[in-house]
């Protein structure tokens, strides 16, 4: 029989974000106190968690989803909301991948780069998850060589059927979709999709409770115990399962043994405004998500009522700006003129897990204990993605999971003591490249 106590939960405050501010209700979810037996067990309450908890709750398993602070605590709660067919990693994966899958593997990047929209816009759906939910997205380009990629990019949609998704703009297409002078084109793109990340997580979480999931908050894993029955270990309770699936991507220190120097926080950071009136409609008149063409590149949207929520840079040394707003000022002003002395509301940083390929990494610690992780910027539509494979690999069917764990990954030495400097200086050298392109 399984013991939950309720305890006393220790206040561990959200990030100071527009998301924290505008929640639809907040988690309260209890601390694990005592033994609790289930089918899975799985670490970490972020996209990656609860979205597997949904899927392995559908087909019938029992799940407990145990998170140190609160469902939907990181990324998954701090990101730019925007949901687009962008796969990081997806030149690496098709170079390796092709060792599996042959001259199938063109198609299954292609087909992978949409499964997360399925995925989220069904379970909204489903659930009737309020997460101010859009389609519409522009991808921008500053210079004459930006639109070559995207002329590619638009030429396989078409290729692909996509044609009454997608619309290839020029500069005068873009201005009457944003008021911006910044950009001499665009790719814009209407499958794609924008939304609250963080009302999105919480309302997966209500729905995998819904179906039985247990949820445990302000609850830090201490320990795994591999063997026939493992178990995941806190410091009030335990986890007996017949499988573990480590989910908490880089916010945790587990596992370090065969873990660390895989992947790498960076600091995204993201400012909204103040509520912006009519000019929200005048600079944004479609309401679409837009992101650039840059390796370091800016991106934003309009939230629903009406602030403009803009990210941009990235700090590759993996610790937090001390200015976030100061250093994303000049670039709203640049692209929005008619915004300049605009009032900032919030600022946020958000650390992204980033791995040196940019594939996302699956696999196995022992043989009933899983890991999942690593999205490099791109994770609310990819973690969809890899909830679904997980959940198909802990019941059986591994295909898909089998394709991604044959990749090959970097493992550097010392982790984050050389890993985020070689980071930094690869995207230093991406930067210089971007200058001469």
């Amino acid at each position: 029989m399984n013991a939950i106590n309720q305890a006393v939960k220790p206040a561990v405050e959200r990030a100071p974000s527009y998301y924290s501010a505008s929640l639809n209700f907040e988690t309260d979810y209890p601390t694990l106190q005592g033994s609790v037996t289930v089918d899975v067990a799985i670490i970490g309450g972020g996209f990656t968690g609860i979205a597997t908890a949904v899927e392995l709750a559908e087909r019938g398993l029992k799940v407990a989803v145990v998170e140190t602070n609160k469902v939907g605590w990181g990324a998954s709660g701090r990101n730019g909301g925007q949901v687009t067919g962008s796969l990081s990693g997806d030149e690496a994966m098709r170079k390796q991948m092709r060792n599996t899958l042959g001259d199938e593997v063109d198609d299954f990047i292609w087909h992978l780069r949409w499964r997360g929209h399925e995925i989220i816009k069904n379970r909204v759906a489903k659930y009737g998850i309020d997460c101010d939910l859009k389609h519409g997205h522009l991808h921008t380009a500053m210079k004459a060589s930006h639109m070559d990629e995207l002329k590619a990019t638009y030429d396989e949609a078409l290729r692909r059927g996509m044609g009454e998704d997608v619309t290839l703009l020029d500069a005068a297409g873009v201005r009457a979709q944003l008021s911006s002078d910044l950009y001499c084109g665009a790719l814009k793109n209407t499958r794609n999709m924008h939304l609250h990340p963080l009302n999105l997580c919480i309302g997966e979480a209500k729905a995998a409770e819904s179906l039985g999931a247990l949820i445990f908050e302000h609850s830090e894993v201490l320990d795994i115990v591999h063997g026939p029955r493992p178990a995941v270990v806190t410091k009030g309770g335990r986890i007996e399962a017949k499988q573990v699936l480590l989910a908490g991507d880089v916010y945790h220190k587990l596992e370090r043994r065969k873990l660390k120097g895989l992947i790498f926080p960076a600091m995204g950071g993201i400012v909204t405004t103040a509520p912006l009136g009519d000019l929200a409609k005048e600079i944004n008149p479609q309401d679409l998500a837009v992101y650039d063409c840059r390796f370091v590149l800016d991106y934003y949207r309009l939230t629903a009522d009406g602030r403009l929520l803009f990210g941009g840079g990235c700090n590759y040394s993996g610790r937090d700006s001390r200015d976030i707003a100061g250093e994303l000022r000049p670039c709203i002003e640049s692209t929005f003129p008619q915004l300049k002395g605009v009032q900032i509301d919030y600022q946020w940083s958000c650390a992204m897990g980033i791995v040196m390929n940019r594939i996302p990494q699956l696999g196995k610690l022992s043989s009933n204990v899983w890991y999942c992780q690593g999205y490099s910027g791109h994770g609310i539509a990819t973690t969809h993605i890899m909830g679904e494979i997980m959940a198909k690999a802990i019941t059986g069917d591994l295909e898909q999971y089998d394709t991604f764990a044959a990749c090959k990954h970097i493992k550097v030495p010392l982790g984050d003591q050389l890993g985020n400097p070689m980071l930094a200086a690869g995207m230093w050298y991406y930067q210089m490249l971007e200058k001469l392109r």
